[in-house]
């Protein structure tokens, strides 16, 4: 598999409150919401909007994550989510991601591949191919043109 991984797409976030356990350390499961919510506004700056992508039968399914935690973040803390997404061969698509603070301090690294499945009668399934506006939008991110 060969990569050729574009400039980064990046989203900038605070650690609030609700991120946070009882500790005040960002819970494991804000860093998995966060993920979901950088790819939904990467697709959008492109033209795809998710719950049309959804109305056409379509989904993005998460099939690997990989999560490597390297220092605790904090309430308060801002973090800078640096995307790579990387299209692989067929419908496949990996998303590398860094989570950084100000002085580029990695807190967190992950690794999410993809899958584009399909509705079908009896459920889904993976699709052979990428719809056309999909391909497309796959094709803006992975060269790191912004809409």
């Amino acid at each position: 598999m060969s990569e050729n991984i574009p400039g980064p797409w990046i989203i900038e976030k605070r650690v609030l409150p609700q991120h946070t356990d009882h500790a005040g350390v960002m819970w494991h499961g804000s860093y998995i919401s966060w993920l979901e919510e950088a790819r939904i506004k990467i697709l959008s700056s492109v033209g795809i909007e998710y719950h049309e992508l959804s109305a056409n039968g379509f989904e993005i399914t998460v099939v690997s994550l990989k999560l490597d935690y390297k220092n605790p973040l904090r309430h308060g803390d801002k973090v800078y989510l640096e995307n790579f997404p990387v299209k692989l061969n067929g419908v496949r698509w990996l998303w590398k991601t860094n989570f950084l603070g100000d002085d580029r301090k990695l807190f967190a690294a992950s690794k999410v591949e993809l899958v584009v499945v399909k509705k079908m009668e009896n459920g889904f399934r993976i699709a052979r191919q990428n719809p056309g506006f999909l391909e497309e939008a796959i094709d803006k991110i992975n060269s790191g043109c912004f809409n």
